[in-house]
């Protein structure tokens, strides 16, 4: 059987590196400007190439490619941190160690994080504790996708998805017969020490073999004012004021200390390391790679003041002994600090053949298996385990290019088995099962192109131990439900000139809910909030219609999309204002809600004289959600945010300054505390040892400056855990 030098998995988007034979003429690391930051709009198919039937994929309408320089630079321990730079993109920043990307405003249940293609397998998108098991210093490459066509990954890609690629199943034999990259970094506001190499080798001139590994490990991150919010902090002073009136003196002196804390936020810290290698037959028929990984992680948990739990649930009906929150540091480490120790063995499969028939053109499949556990630690003392084996497939029939139409059509399966076992077990054992097909047509006539997708899914939840109402003795019964989804997205594009493109697209998402929207019905400690489900929920419905223009026109490289969603049966998470087991109660809700937003990027060459270069960019983007019929605003919505930076090249060298001004949060749900505006000043500078065009880089740059107190409104931590203070970060990446 002969192999074909390129993989591409699903409608992944990806691009070759530089050391691969088949590499292209322009990679991306030489088109990448010395510090990494402008350049990376995907205003043209150099930047960004596509599997055949998508090359210019117009349904994607927002997309974002983070690669080479620009990625050492950003890299964090969790994927979300690792990506807010980019348009429409903000994080859930829970802490240092879980954090997942916000898209347009939607998270958990409504972005997908993939890893070439597939899900991560892991239990990030049931908590907003539960960090994401890929990190980010083994990816090559990082791309975000927006728009309707994300909807063949999934109804859980609604707002979007985050694809990581890897070398783990080797895409390319290795031009010398073998390729390495590491990185490394320090970071000085958490004493971040982080390290990542990955080895490819040439066994013979169709078979390449990958190693790779990973470790980071972080201290309690240090921030820039004082770790409670405002009103928190004039909570705590208030609830100060009353015990010392009270004589109560040390009791005022605890609340007082609370209040004034600053400097780092408590049990933050984190330890991560990865193992994994990769092997694959690669000729010009097709190829076919396995690879296996392992992910072990460990990460405090932030307390929430005022997190007073009695295990076992003595006090139902809300009623404390005290009646102020102040006692929560004797209550809540009782049995100590909240650690999570996360653990996944996952392995992978990849296989494409080449067809090169009349209407079919290749043959894909992909295919992955994780068993992961984590562990919820109270101090030494075990709180709850977290189970799940999952499994997910696809299989592509890719059509052959006929008088400009293509398209692929395909099978997808995902099956999910979970338990949680402990006396703060919030979910019961549950088991999900579905599968979905898919297709997507592209005509292309020119300057017009229409471009169609549609997927039907079917989902089953089923789940043993159920409660039934929100008593204390409710009886637990079993619950299935099964859900049937139809989506679709058509779209309109119109060049108008060579390098610039209109659009218009229009789509139909149907998304079934998942378990833990279902069933939840617990407290749970590293929330430290008691939630609560709804198994009587139905499938999530919603229209949307979407903008856009994209292109390049001289120095100058844009785009900027313009979209908006209306749901029905939308469901989402807040707090209600009651107190069970002394914690505070939040419930999924489902209602009409609609969003409208705006996002985009400019970047433009401003200077190109006598081997000097200055490339300027601005990044906005802004999201607006309500609930219909009255019920008020959308829930952890991000803000109005602006960012804008120029880069400077002379020769080996480059630097970079930039000003990112993020807008108050006045627009706050029910029982949500709004979120004080913030800007941040950050700059690099970077220096390639071996030219310009070489991967090998050195950055050392500085953030957040005048360390100012930073809060991400989407973060349901965001009032006691801050953004990073001053960061100073070195940065090195050696690639040969």
């Amino acid at each position: 059987m002969k192999v074909h030098a390129i993989l591409l998995a699903g409608t992944s988007l990806i691009s070759l590196p530089a050391h691969a034979q088949t590499a292209p003429t322009t990679t991306p690391a030489a088109n990448q400007p010395a510090t990494g930051r402008a350049g990376h709009v995907d205003a043209s198919p150099e930047i960004v190439i596509t599997a055949p039937f998508v090359r210019d994929l117009n349904l994607l309408a927002g997309k974002s490619v983070i690669t080479g320089d620009e990625l050492v630079q950003d890299i964090r321990p969790q994927i979300g941190d690792t990506l807010t730079r980019q348009p429409g993109v903000s994080a859930t920043s829970f802490g240092p160690g879980a954090s997942r990307p916000v898209l347009r405003g939607f998270q958990g249940e409504r972005v997908r994080v993939l890893t070439d293609g597939l899900g991560s397998l892991d239990v990030s998108n049931t908590s907003t504790d539960h960090g994401v098991t890929i990190d980010p210093l083994t990816a090559e490459r990082i791309e975000v996708l927006r728009g309707p066509a994300v909807l063949l990954f999934g109804s859980q890609a609604i707002g979007g998805a985050v694809n990581v690629i890897d070398r783990r199943i080797p895409r390319a034999v290795p031009e010398k017969g073998y390729h390495v990259d590491a990185i490394g970094t320090y970071g000085s506001a958490a004493d971040e020490r982080s390290g990542g190499a990955g080895v490819d080798v040439a066994l013979s001139n169709q078979i390449v073999a990958h190693v790779d590994g990973s470790y980071r490990k972080s201290e309690d991150l240090r921030i820039g004012g004082y770790q409670l919010a405002p009103s928190l902090r004039q909570e705590q002073l208030a609830i100060a004021a009353e015990e010392a009136e009270e004589g109560h003196a040390e009791e005022a002196a605890d609340a007082t200390a609370l209040a004034n804390r600053r400097g780092r936020v408590p049990n933050s810290g984190t330890e991560t390391y990865t193992l994994g290698g990769g092997l694959t037959l690669i000729n010009d028929g097709g190829s076919l790679g396995v690879s296996v990984g392992y992910y072990d992680s460990k990460y405090g948990v932030p307390e929430r003041p005022g997190a007073g739990h009695h295990h076992g649930g003595e006090d139902h009906d809300g009623e404390e002994e005290h009646d102020h929150d102040h006692d929560h540091e004797e209550e809540g480490h009782e049995h100590g600090d909240v650690t999570i120790a996360m653990k996944q063995f996952r392995a992978d499969l990849r296989g494409e053949v080449n067809a090169n028939g009349e209407f079919l053109d290749k043959i894909r499949i992909r295919a992955g298996f994780a068993d992961y556990k984590h562990t919820e630690f109270e101090g030494a003392e075990v709180g709850t385990v977290f189970n799940s084996q999952a499994f997910e497939g696809r299989l592509e029939l890719v059509q052959a290019d006929r008088n400009g139409w293509r398209g692929v059509t395909g099978f997808q399966g995902f099956t999910r088995d979970f338990s949680a076992i402990g006396a703060e077990a919030f979910v019961p054992p549950n088991v999900t099962d579905q599968y979905g097909v898919f297709t997507l047509q592209e005509i292309d006539r020119g300057p017009w192109e229409v471009e169609f997708a549609g997927r039907y899914e079917h989902t089953d939840v089923r789940a043993t131990g159920v409660t039934v109402g929100l008593d204390e003795d409710a009886p637990t019964v079993g619950v299935s439900r099964n859900f049937d989804a139809f989506s679709g997205a058509l779209g309109f594009s119109y060049a108008v000139a060579p390098e610039v493109k209109i659009g218009i697209n229009g789509s139909r998402a149907v998304r079934a809910p998942s378990a833990e929207e279902l069933f939840s019905n617990g407290p749970h400690i590293a929330t430290q909030a008691f939630e609560i489900g709804n198994p009587n929920f139905k499938t999530e419905k919603s229209w949307g219609l979407e903008l856009y223009a994209r292109g390049r026109t001289g120095p100058v490289r844009f785009q900027v999309s313009g979209y908006a969603t209306w749901f029905d049966d939308y469901i989402y998470e807040n707090a209600t204002g009651l107190e069970r087991d002394e914690l505070p109660v939040f419930q999924y809700f489902q209602a009409g809600a609609r969003y409208y937003g705006v996002e985009g990027e400019l970047t433009a060459d401003l200077i190109r004289r006598g081997g000097f270069e200055l490339d300027g960019n601005l990044v906005a983007d802004y999201v607006n959600a309500k609930l219909t019929n009255g019920r008020g605003w959308v829930p952890r919505i991000p803000p109005f945010r602006v960012l804008g930076g120029l880069t400077a090249r002379a020769g080996d060298f480059g630097g970079r300054i930039e000003v990112e001004h993020v807008t108050a949060q006045d627009r706050v749900a029910a029982f949500e505390t709004r979120t004080d505006d913030f800007t941040l000043v950050n700059g690099s500078v970077s220096f390639k040892p071996f030219g310009r065009e070489s991967e090998t880089t050195l950055i050392v740059s500085a953030n957040n400056i005048f360390d100012v107190d930073a809060r991400r409104h989407a973060s349901f931590t965001k009032d006691y855990v801050p953004l990073a203070g001053r960061d100073i970060r070195v940065a090195a990446r050696v690639s040969f």
